[in-house]
């Protein structure tokens, strides 16, 4: 789904790093843009559009910078609690300011894990419910909040212990994926290669669990 609001963030946003950075081509999830462009922006004006439309308070908008396909920048701003994370790339991740470390959880069964379900759900729902099921036996706690670069500051915040996903895109992940990392985690695809850089599924962590996720998720057929 796409809104008004969807729209007029992508536009400003647009309007500003283009002004700022003219040599800087954006690929942002409404207009697309510069999709092969190794140095770019890339801009989720809104993630977790359905929520902001039913007014179930986890959305929020997330800006990255590439440089020669490497993640150095991402901005997350939560508009319902008024904060915004940052991080860059060998200088840590902050939220207003303030340095964020992931969790010291070590044992998955202590650990709160938080999932999301790609648009694909209604024709795969019986591949990703085995998902849930086989984890949900082996964790504390499974949360489903509907925005994958909230779910991944939370994970920086120390706030979830693991995230998985399925077939996301670049805007979803890119600014989420550098927090986590600056934070202490670790993030790759769910049989720990780096991630799909076009369709990525990630598996990001508190670093300590990381390799018992992925025992986890390699074991469901």
């Amino acid at each position: 789904m796409v809104t008004a609001v969807d729209l007029a963030c992508e536009e400003a946003i647009r309007r500003i790093l283009e002004q700022a950075t003219p040599h800087i081509p954006v690929y942002a999830e409404e207009g697309g843009g510069a999709a092969e462009a190794s140095t770019r922006w890339v801009v989720d004006p809104l993630d977790g559009t359905t929520n902001f439309i039913h007014g179930f308070p986890s959305y929020g908008v997330s800006i990255a910078l590439q440089e020669e396909g490497q993640t150095t920048l991402g901005v997350i701003a939560d508009p319902v609690r008024k904060r915004l994370f940052s991080a860059e790339k060998g200088k840590g991740a902050t939220c207003d300011g303030e340095p964020l470390r992931v969790s010291e959880c070590t044992d998955l069964i202590e650990a709160l894990v938080g999932t999301g379900f790609p648009y694909d759900r209604h024709t795969r729902a019986d591949e990703y419910l085995r998902v849930v099921s086989v984890v949900m036996k082996r964790v504390q706690g499974i949360r489903r909040a509907g925005a994958a670069c909230m779910d991944l500051v939370m994970l920086a915040s120390g706030q979830l212990d693991a995230f998985w996903e399925f077939h996301l895109a670049p805007w979803d992940v890119a600014a989420g994926v550098l927090m986590v990392q600056e934070a202490g985690g670790v993030v790759t695809s769910h049989d720990g290669t780096p991630l799909d850089p076009v369709k990525p599924s990630p598996l990001a962590t508190n670093g300590q669990l990381h390799q018992r996720m992925m025992d986890v998720l390699a074991s469901i057929k």
